[in-house]
């Protein structure tokens, strides 16, 4: 089977590559902190100091890091960077959630080394992925993909091939937007029943009903009746990923009134302390 190097193990990245572990292939973790690789050793992973030596000789790179810049750091550090082990021949595969700006960049910098590369971030969040049905959206060449869709459907129930590099980060931040304005409205929404004298629990019940209400905004609107704010999309990365939305507007000449309004609420939310709540915390800040 293929060897498979996978760089971070935070809380969704440690889940895919325990599934990588599970479906039987040899897997190097590498991770800056220590934490999380104790279990995935006990796995089977091999730990790898450096993304370097994670990446040196492996058939596939997988990247899965918070941002822009931690992705920047493990592909490209001029001393531990993973694209100096990266052999000709092999698949970089960038998960993370990104700027199609960068992913650009990054899959020109790996397809320079002889190497080829797909983008595959991914739809779902800490359930989904020890369940295996992250949703995959990839963009890259077709080919490319082909000799990687069993590594990435070890973790996910569909992989969409989005179209060229970019489109896939593109998407992803599309979705994550839609979400995210969701949310913030149910948010706004449960405050202004309880204050009219309508317990959560029950206003939920009967929206949860209605043709209005999408599956996702549902499992929302439970969480929130709740008060369950455990995290599985922290609110941190939520306005991270809407300031990356708006940076790709910007960059296109879209306008876009209403993600900067919830933007302003995320961020509000993350200044106020809720940072490490799951994004159904934003109802905090309402009351």
């Amino acid at each position: 089977m293929q060897t498979i190097a996978f760089l971070g193990a935070g809380a969704m990245g440690s889940r895919v590559a325990h599934n990588l572990l599970a479906a039987g292939y040899p897997v190097r973790v590498y991770n800056r902190s220590t934490e999380p690789l104790a279990a995935l050793e006990a796995a089977g992973a091999t730990i790898a100091a450096t993304p370097r030596a994670a990446a040196t000789g492996a058939d596939v790179v997988i990247s899965m890091v918070r941002d822009d810049e931690a992705s920047r750091v493990v592909w490209l550090d001029a001393e531990t960077g993973a694209l100096g082990g990266l052999r000709a021949g092999a698949v970089a595969i960038e998960a993370s959630t990104l700027t199609p700006e960068w992913v650009t960049e990054l899959a020109e910098t790996v397809r320079a080394t002889g190497a080829a590369f797909v983008e595959a971030p991914v739809l779902g969040t800490r359930p989904q992925a020890e369940a295996r049905q992250l949703i995959v959206l990839a963009g890259g060449e077709a080919a490319d993909l082909a000799r990687v869709q069993e590594v990435l459907q070890a973790s996910a129930s569909a992989v969409h091939h989005m179209g060229a590099v970019g489109t896939a980060a593109t998407m992803k931040l599309a979705v994550n937007t839609l979400y995210g304005v969701q949310v913030a409205i149910w948010a706004e929404v449960l405050n202004l029943l309880e204050r009219g004298g309508l317990p959560a629990a029950r206003a939920v019940a009967v929206l949860n009903t209605l043709p209005t209400t999408s599956p996702a905004m549902q499992g929302a609107g439970n969480m929130m009746a709740a008060g369950n704010y455990a995290p599985m999309f922290p609110i941190e990365l939520v306005d991270k990923d809407f300031g990356y939305a708006q940076a790709l507007a910007r960059a296109l000449g879209a306008t876009t009134p209403t993600l900067d309004v919830v933007r302003t609420l995320y961020a509000q939310a993350n200044a106020t302390g809720y940072g490490n709540d799951n994004i159904v915390g934003i109802k905090k800040l309402f009351g």
